[in-house]
């Protein structure tokens, strides 16, 4: 072998540890990059994932169709049955106090009256039950005090021929005998107070409302003298 052939050949000896070396680096490398993937695809994956999950979320479904309503049912209320509207003339000693126990003993009766009180039935003449009908009474009672008990002797002897002339007009101007009535109440009777007004209530509801009156309102009445 001549002297280059041997210079050639450890100059190739000396020069493969480093090739070697760096052969060997190459491969590590290349290896690690294989099994560890990529930074930079992750990212974009990532990132697709959000925008899909985005594009999800934003995407409008179709809206449904709002569930018809059921048509209201149209609720008739019933009219209001007619209720007699009354006058009751009290005499001061006797039957109006006979009306203040029945409301002290809480005697339950009609409420459908309006109270007037008078010093004696006698006072009742004609013209003061032909003006509550007038303003609207559908029944008028006169009360006082039993025969015998008249704080002014004979009040109500007076009061029967005071009803007896209220009766014949009343027939002459079209008005019921129903609705008007006469009664002797004691202060101590509260609970024929009560039985009175309840059945002259019932009475005149039979009758109905009286005929030339638009059924008003009873206006507000003070005590006569």
């Amino acid at each position: 072998m001549t002297p280059t052939e041997k210079g050639k050949k450890s100059a190739t000896r000396g020069k493969t540890p480093a090739t070697d070396q760096k052969k060997k680096a190459a491969r590590e490398t290349s290896s690690a990059a294989a099994k560890s993937p990529s930074k930079p695809a992750g990212k974009k994956s990532a990132a697709k994932k959000k925008t899909t999950e985005k594009s999800a979320a934003t995407t409008t479904t179709p809206k449904q169709a709002a569930p018809k309503l059921a048509p209201k049912k149209t609720v008739t209320k019933p009219k209001t049955t007619w209720e007699p509207q009354l006058v009751v003339f009290a005499c001061n000693w006797c039957s109006y106090a006979g009306a203040d126990t029945a409301g002290v003993s809480r005697i339950q009766h009609q409420p459908n009256f309006r109270m007037i009180r008078v010093m004696c039935s006698g006072r009742i003449q004609p013209a003061f039950v032909l003006r509550a009908f007038e303003k609207g009474a559908d029944g008028v009672l006169v009360s006082g005090c039993h025969f015998g008990d008249c704080h002014y002797i004979f009040g109500n002897e007076r009061a029967v021929e005071q009803f007896d002339k209220t009766k014949n007009m009343c027939k002459l101007i079209g008005i019921e005998e129903g609705r008007i009535r006469l009664e002797w109440i004691s202060a101590a009777e509260g609970a024929r107070f009560a039985q009175v007004i309840n059945e002259f209530t019932d009475q005149v509801r039979a009758l109905g409302p009286i005929p030339f009156s638009k059924n008003r309102p009873i206006e507000q009445t003070e005590d006569v003298a």
